[in-house]
């Protein structure tokens, strides 16, 4: 892509560049697992509900029957798990939630619209005007044998999982996680264990990434290494993460000063940088690639708030595409700022709020903004919820999308 192009790029058009040139991931076969990445639709095995069921306890009973001034005979009961039986002329049985409504049944009634004794039942007036049907689960209302019910790139859930295994789906195929190597550079760097000196610095960046992929089971960390800012052991890393990761992230040494090896490093092992300087703040320095076989490479600027704001606002959206998610662009809320400050830049300005109590449940979530003092603020980042994005040259309340960390 020519550098003219590049720059005009805003964030979204830059993530859109990459990730159309982005290769999903491989597939393996396993038991579906919340956070995993469909690689085949789920498809219903059987109908659902397989039966005319009762949607609660009750009594199956013919609308003629709900005319009656007296108390009926209760002949039985019909348990969830029963086969199907039939239900007796002039006379009703107890249902329970789901089980298979008897042959000749009109309609459920609740058992709150009752007086039982324990072979008898009388009906209260709710039960004297019930449809037909009423209180019954037809077979396939929710979905026909055949049916579609998740399509290809759907990230399961807890609720999907369920569904899985109603329909019988005991192994089913996935992209499995995509494999993220992290390189953080920079003389000036320690582990987090150790003791620096004023002119060092603990490593916050490589705990940044790994949080981002801890938790979410299509992410995996493969590999998190510190490098100094050496060209030629940069380069012996960078090669080794190409090689054996679907993603590589770097921080620090991308922009143009010196010892800022990383854009170089990159172009040489043969990557195709897609950009390189967005109009974002804090971050503008940021770095997108693609590698050999369709790799991930994201460079992002050493400071830790650039670090974590494009880290969400770029990374994840591209890292979803690798997993082979179909909705995979950022799709943030939105919130208003509580005491807009009135202040706007040329750029897409990525500012640290704190969620708020709003005085108005009904208006939606509102924020405060976090005075900090730049992007090496780690005690304005440690406090805050996330960031809005605020549009090139505009001010006020908002609404502005939100990222939460």
């Amino acid at each position: 892509m020519a550098e003219a192009e590049r720059r005009r790029l805003g964030p979204d058009e830059a993530i859109a560049a990459l990730g159309q040139r982005l290769r999903t991931v491989g597939v393996e076969r396993i038991a579906p697992r919340a956070g995993r990445v469909l690689a085949e639709p789920l498809v219903a095995d059987r109908d659902s509900p397989a039966a005319d069921v009762s949607a609660m306890d009750g009594y199956a009973a013919r609308l003629a029957d709900l005319s009656r001034t007296d108390e009926i005979s209760v002949a039985g009961e019909v348990q969830a798990g029963d086969p199907p039986s039939a239900l007796p002329v002039g006379e009703v049985l107890r249902i329970f939630t789901g089980a298979v409504i008897p042959s000749g049944t009109e309609a459920v009634v609740r058992r709150e619209d009752t007086s039982e004794t324990s072979n008898r039942v009388r009906w209260h007036d709710a039960a004297r005007t019930l449809d037909m049907g009423a209180n019954i689960r037809r077979r396939g209302e929710n979905g026909l044998a055949g049916a579609t019910i998740l399509e290809v790139g759907a990230r399961l859930t807890l609720a999907s999982v369920a569904a899985a295994a109603n329909f019988g789906a005991a192994q089913i195929d996935c992209y499995r996680p995509v494999e993220v190597s992290v390189i953080v550079t920079g003389n000036e760097l320690l582990g987090v264990d150790e003791s620096p000196q004023p002119w060092q610095l603990r490593d916050s960046n490589g705990p940044t990434v790994a949080s981002l992929l801890d938790g979410r089971p299509w992410l995996r960390l493969r590999r998190l290494s510190r490098c100094g800012d050496d060209v030629a052991a940069l380069e012996a890393q960078f090669a080794q993460c190409l090689a054996d990761s679907d993603a590589v992230i770097l921080t620090g040494g991308v922009s143009k000063g010196d010892y800022d090896h990383v854009p170089g490093v990159i172009a040489g092992a043969g990557c195709e940088v897609i950009f390189h300087r967005l109009p974002i703040r804090p971050g503008q320095p940021v770095l997108g690639a693609v590698g050999p076989r369709g790799r991930l490479v994201l460079g992002l600027p050493g400071n830790p708030v650039s670090t974590a704001c494009c880290l969400i606002r770029i990374g994840l959206p591209l890292l979803a595409k690798l997993s082979g998610q179909r909705l995979w662009q950022a799709r943030p809320g939105s919130v208003e700022i509580a005491a807009p400050d009135g202040k706007s830049l040329p750029l897409h300005w990525m500012r640290l709020v704190r969620r708020v109590e709003s005085p108005d449940r009904v208006a939606g979530e509102r924020v405060e903004l976090i005075s900090g003092r730049g992007s090496g603020d780690l005690v304005a980042l440690a406090q805050s919820d996330g960031f809005i994005e605020q549009s090139p040259d505009q001010t006020g309340a908002g609404p502005w999308a939100f990222y939460a960390w």
